[in-house]
């Protein structure tokens, strides 16, 4: 995902935290992390504060946790038991699968068409259709931040984007990674991405509620 544009003020520290989660779920939903990107996360502090969940908090300790004792090779193989496979893989996060039964759909129609309005275009030869968890990941980070060419947004709109393309069908992709017997650094992830998402959801309702009618 690409924009045109930018926005040079720097964020709160709750926004860029915001943007730095889903920086990492773009980078680890897209392909498995290696030896560093494991390292990095299993030296990472705790996430506890009084402004996030217990399950927040726990399924990060789990992440982490996972992170300093799997290897990179077999994390590699993991993503590609999962996510990779010469017919269907057992795993396809994608909006539109999920969402109409099929891939390429009119979900990721209509995506396209907002991402247009966002300013926000498919980088050329990435395999991945706009509609991956991981691009729509690295969407909300940028609807965050901002990037050249592309205007930071209200948390409103956010709202919107988050309800309409991620919150509507990650919870069953998430199940459905947790029931794969071969899902084990994923299965932490999952269970992490979704407490994270939880807390997003609940942000969110709470901003709708405090403004002004």
């Amino acid at each position: 995902m690409h924009g045109y544009g930018f926005a040079s003020l720097p964020l709160p520290s709750e926004e860029q935290a915001r943007a730095d989660f889903y920086a990492l779920f773009a980078r680890l939903w897209i392909a498995a992390p290696n030896g560093e990107l494991l390292a990095g996360l299993a030296a990472a502090d705790s996430i506890g504060c009084g402004q996030t969940s217990h399950a927040l908090d726990a399924a990060w300790e789990q992440l982490v946790l996972a992170a300093g004792i799997v290897d990179a090779d077999a994390v590699a193989d993991e993503f590609n038991a999962l996510f990779i496979s010469a017919g269907t893989p057992k795993i396809n996060p994608y909006a539109s699968l999920y969402l109409s039964g099929f891939l390429n759909e009119k979900p990721l129609a209509a995506l396209r068409a907002e991402l247009t309005q966002l300013g926000l275009t498919r980088i050329g030869g990435v395999g991945e259709t706009e509609d991956h968890l991981a691009a729509l990941c690295e969407a909300m980070r940028l609807m965050i931040t901002g990037a050249s060419g592309v205007a930071r947004q209200q948390i409103s709109r956010q709202k919107l984007f988050f309800e309409k393309h991620i919150a509507s069908w990650s919870s069953k992709c998430f199940d459905d990674i947790c029931s794969q017997q071969c899902a084990n650094f994923y299965r932490r992830l999952a269970d992490f991405t979704q407490a994270f998402f939880i807390v997003e959801a609940e942000a969110f309702e709470m901003d709708a509620l405090e403004m002004p009618s």
